[in-house]
């Protein structure tokens, strides 16, 4: 790991994460409750996390060529100032008593959809603000800061706020998306500039190529799909989460906040000695090790009535997700070629987070079938079995050839 400076423009895309992350962990707290306020329907409450995935699922793909095409930076904070409207809208009518599922369902939508521009157009541009060799330090801070805020900090935040004034953790949001898109904006960098409208094919086309080169590459195709499947079982129960949190562990409408949180705790460690974790163990071992203790975390969860327990599986749930975040997110930053790589990391979002509406879905129907505490008892079983039938393609050697092959750059992996 390098140990140069990462530099002022890092520091204000840093400033940026924080600042935004930490009105984001409000409003995902103050949302299901808001929900949950005006129904106690497992699927209906499921329904609002579900469209707020449903645009990883219909639109990533588009999000990432419409990326590769323009400037990244502006692509950023052009999409924090409209979601920063959008807040203020949702919060004026929490404040007015005009909310409604159906709002809430149109809000989570379209604060997905310019998630997936955001999201694919911050990490193809962090390359061009750090070096190469400093990726791993860089996502790392970068989730330190992320953590802290969404998960840490912004969810008992945002409970404490809705339990004083409902429209507040919405408010909150929207200044936080106002102070992200002015720090983007101050950002300088070399990054290259968007391709001129001469020189761009159609948009299938380009989609297409995005598609080719990560289906190629057996590495990142595996991991895509292994987060697709991660994912769908995690948003399953996350999606109800609120209701299991209230009815099973009987916690209070601040406890909620505190218990959606206790990730926190670990994703902080793990942002923190993430790239130790790397160099000691190997990245392959990391990512298997992951995926095997999440897999029995979720059996913990399915078999207790502890809240303090369920925080503490939440814990070491959101070290290891921090740990295959850094390992994965820089391999892909260093591998894919800077002109493909909104692209590809759209293809790669489609599908590692285009799961998460089936997910979201999915959690509702199961909870309402066979109750709350099935989705983790599923969830734990998948991934034991999906760490075994993985092992073979997932290893320190084929990440050690990927790295080999990105300092090269082909067209196509081999």
């Amino acid at each position: 790991m390098s140990r140069r400076p990462l530099g002022p423009q890092y520091r204000r895309l840093w400033a940026a994460a924080g600042i935004s992350t930490l009105g984001d962990g409000a409003r995902e707290a103050a949302l299901p409750l808001l929900a949950a306020s005006l129904t106690r329907d497992p699927g209906t409450v499921a329904a609002v996390a579900f469209a707020g995935r449903l645009p990883w699922l219909l639109f990533s793909l588009i999000s990432g060529a419409l990326v590769d095409r323009a400037d990244r930076r502006r692509v950023m904070w052009m999409v924090d100032s409209g979601r920063a409207v959008v807040m203020i809208g949702l919060a004026a009518a929490v404040l007015f008593d005009a909310t409604s599922i159906p709002l809430l369902v149109v809000v989570a939508f379209v604060l997905g959809t310019g998630e997936t521009l955001f999201d694919n157009a911050a990490q193809s541009f962090l390359p061009s603000v750090v070096a190469r060799d400093q990726l791993e330090e860089a996502n790392s801070r970068l989730y330190v800061a992320q953590v802290s805020s969404l998960e840490f900090v912004g969810p008992p935040l945002g409970s404490l706020l809705f339990a004083a004034a409902m429209a507040a953790p919405f408010f909150l949001d929207a200044g936080s998306f106002v102070a992200a898109a002015a720090l983007v904006l101050g950002i300088r960098t070399t990054q290259r500039s968007p391709r001129p409208a001469a020189e761009r094919r159609r948009l299938s086309s380009e989609i297409g190529e995005g598609l080719r080169w990560l289906w190629r590459h057996r590495l990142l195709r595996t991991l895509a799909l292994m987060l697709g499947l991660w994912n769908l079982l995690t948003t399953a129960s996350g999606a109800v989460f609120v209701l299991f949190a209230t009815e099973d562990l009987h916690v209070s409408t601040a406890g909620f906040g505190l218990l959606f949180s206790a990730g926190a705790v670990g994703s902080i460690l793990g942002s923190v000695v993430a790239t130790r974790v790397i160099r000691g163990v190997g990245a392959g071992r990391a990512l298997q090790t992951a995926v095997v203790v999440s897999g029995a975390a979720y059996f913990v969860v399915a078999l207790t009535s502890n809240a303090y327990l369920v925080g503490v599986m939440g814990a070491i749930g959101g070290f290891l997700s921090v740990v295959w975040n850094v390992i994965t997110v820089s391999l892909r930053q260093a591998v894919i070629p800077d002109e493909l790589l909104g692209r590809v990391n759209s293809v790669y979002r489609f599908l590692g987070w285009g799961m998460m509406p089936i997910g979201a879905a999915l959690g509702g129907v199961v909870a309402s079938a066979f109750g709350l505490r099935a989705t983790y008892s599923i969830g734990g079983a998948v991934l034991l079995a999906m760490a075994l039938v993985t092992f073979g393609i997932v290893n320190d050697r084929t990440i050690a050839e990927a790295r080999q092959r990105g300092l090269q750059q082909g067209p196509f992996p081999a």
